[in-house]
């Protein structure tokens, strides 16, 4: 029983040790984790500035984990490229000693005159537990509540030292036979240390009962080195782990980086002891050196900060391997297109109104192509339910909110720089249009979350309404891709072929309406579903009537007298007897009401009055 009391104690020791660690690292993130990510933000694409923001933040909050996981976090959310993370990831490696370097205070020895005296762990811990609870209880201010709760996660973290040490100076004898055997062994201490760290998922921890063991009974650095390196693996394989569960293909790049980089830099620490140690640079009295705390803490620091300045060079190298091993989904190609499409609003631009112009309609014909790339997925749905499909959708929808954003503000700022009537109706247009897009984006974020409440309540729609609905579909798609075209290509006869098409779609949503709702009156459908099935044919609807403006618009640009007197325009186009638009009218009714009746078995007889 003694000796599980024992391993009680030197759990708890431990436990004690992290929970400080967390803490204080909680702490300094509340305090400073808003300025922190804002400059992890702005990072440039230099490695080496990376490098040296990646040190500080993970020195700050003491953890390589928690400074890459961040990371890989601003890289999904778009804030950072892939190559800027790079840089980061490496430069945390090397931060993360600073926690050794604390833990070395262990080490301190002193009387009670001297300076260092106050630095001692049994003096230290009990004086930040004191003003920990002090700043807490009684100063009020989150700067206050902040500070306290560092001070109070550096007094645990002291305190599980010191109960680890007591613990360990009791057992001493045979953590000495485990280290002599590892100074013979060095792949088993390599392998134990990788293990080890991947239970406790803390480099910084393992590093910490090594130094424990070296303040209490002393290591040898043949008895240590192998399971320092062992922490580096260790530490990047959990890191790995805990950034890869549903992470982007550029975020699982930002986590093998710090893989990449770690065997790298194992290989080369193994590589250079290897070739000091023949040449006889590396003497037995270093070999077999005793090492304290402190000791340890310099060897870990020189294992992390050697390697990061001789691989920092070759971090665009690192980069290439992970794009290799990891390549770009489709998903991961349209986002990369988007932001190049972004990079085209140049504020340099502004003064040349017609150049700002030319580049904003670039960044429009992108978001035509993303809203009607959405609308197809949210289609799809409706027959093969996929969760990545709906998520993809939704973010897919950000990014058009993002544009629209980005382009309106941009088109605004060139207001003041023009002069001419032709390109103040192009802005105009621009204007427009940029909300159309936004909105079938919208739209079609609208029919996925009907059909997300449709397959919640656990209901289907009868395999007549799911036809019904996939020729509404289809139609819709029709038209929202001849209005794209019409725009992408400044088309105006396409232009014109756009408004007949979305009146036949209006009739046909009134008919589909009428049907479903006679099946509900004879039970053939369930009132939920019913309403479900309307709210879709009420979102298609609206999608065509976006492209229905979307082409109106188009006209306006070319022709001065639409612009402004659209509704008249329509209004007009409706009740002109207009051959072109009669037959066009015509010829598309034929069709989409053609699979109608085919659906139904019957010949639908529908008269229509083209007069009205």
């Amino acid at each position: 029983m003694e000796i599980f009391y024992t391993v009680v104690a030197l759990l708890g020791g431990l436990a004690l040790f992290l929970y400080g660690m967390r803490i204080m690292g909680d702490g300094l993130k509340s305090s400073s984790g808003g300025a922190m990510k804002a400059a992890l933000a702005k990072v440039t694409g230099k490695p080496i500035m990376g490098f040296l923001l990646g040190m500080v933040v993970a020195c700050m909050i003491q953890s390589s984990t928690a400074t890459i996981v961040l990371t890989v976090g601003l890289v999904g959310a778009g804030f950072l490229t892939f190559r800027q993370s790079v840089g980061i990831v490496l430069g945390a490696n090397v931060g993360t000693a600073i926690t050794a370097q604390i833990i070395r205070l262990m080490d301190v020895d002193a009387g009670a005159g001297s300076v260092l005296y106050f630095f001692k762990s049994d003096n230290l811990a009990p004086l930040a537990l004191t003003i920990g609870i002090v700043l807490i209880m009684f100063v009020k201010g989150k700067g206050a509540s902040s500070a306290g709760t560092i001070c109070m996660g550096f007094g645990i973290l002291f305190v599980g030292l010191m109960n680890m040490s007591s613990v360990v100076s009791s057992f001493g004898d045979e953590l000495s036979h485990i280290l002599v055997s590892f100074e013979g062994n060095y792949v088993l201490g390599f392998l134990s240390s990788v293990a080890v760290t991947g239970i406790i998922q803390s480099s910084s921890a393992v590093v910490g009962i090594l130094q424990t063991i070296a303040s209490s009974v002393g290591v040898h650095f043949c008895g240590v080195f192998a399971m320092i390196i062992g922490v580096n693996i260790g530490d990047c394989l959990t890191t790995y782990l805990v950034c890869r569960i549903g992470a982007k293909p550029e975020q699982i790049r930002t986590c093998l980086i710090h893989i990449i980089y770690n065997v790298c830099a194992a290989i080369l620490i193994i590589a250079a002891l290897f070739v000091l140690r023949q040449t006889g640079v590396l003497g037995d009295e270093i070999w077999y050196m005793g090492l304290k705390s402190g000791g340890v803490a310099n060897i870990h620091g020189l294992f992390r900060l050697v390697p990061a300045i001789c691989l920092l060079p070759f971090a665009n190298v690192f980069a290439r391997i992970a794009e290799r091993i990891v390549p770009d989904s489709p998903e991961a190609l349209e986002d990369s297109e988007i932001e190049a499409s972004l990079r085209r609003l140049d504020e340099r631009l502004i003064a040349n109104p017609r150049l700002a112009l030319d580049e904003a309609e670039q960044v429009l014909i992108t978001m035509s192509e993303v809203a009607t790339h959405n609308y197809d997925a949210a289609a799809q749905q409706l027959f093969e339910f996929e969760e990545a499909r709906e998520d993809r959708i939704r973010r897919r929808e950000d990014l058009l909110d993002r544009m629209a954003d980005a382009s309106n503000q941009y088109l605004v700022a060139i207001s003041p720089n023009i002069t001419l009537e032709s390109d103040r109706r192009n802005q105009s247009f621009q204007l427009k249009a940029l909300v159309c897009f936004e909105r079938i984006g919208d739209l079609a974020v609208n029919i996925i979350d009907t059909l997300k409440e449709q397959r919640e309540a656990g209901k289907e729609f009868s395999s007549e309404a799911q036809e019904e609905i996939r020729i509404a579909m289809g139609a819709v798609r029709d038209v929202l891709v001849l209005s794209s075209e019409a725009y992408a290509n400044n088309d105006i006869a396409m232009a014109r072929r756009v408004e007949p098409f979305e009146e036949v779609i209006d009739e046909m949503v009134e008919d589909l309406k009428g049907r479903h709702v006679e099946r509900m009156m004879q039970g053939q459908c369930e009132v939920f579903s019913g309403i479900q099935f309307q709210n879709i044919l009420l979102n298609l609807e609206r999608v065509s009537d976006q492209c229905s403006d979307l082409a109106v618009y188009l006209l306006g640009r070319s022709f001065p007298e639409i612009s402004g007197n659209e509704h008249e325009y329509l209004h007009n186009l409706h009740h002109a007897n207009d051959p072109a638009y009669m037959e066009e009218f015509r010829k598309v009714h034929d069709r989409y009401f053609g699979e109608l009746d085919q659906l139904y078995g019957t010949q639908d007889q529908v008269t229509m009055d083209l007069e009205k």
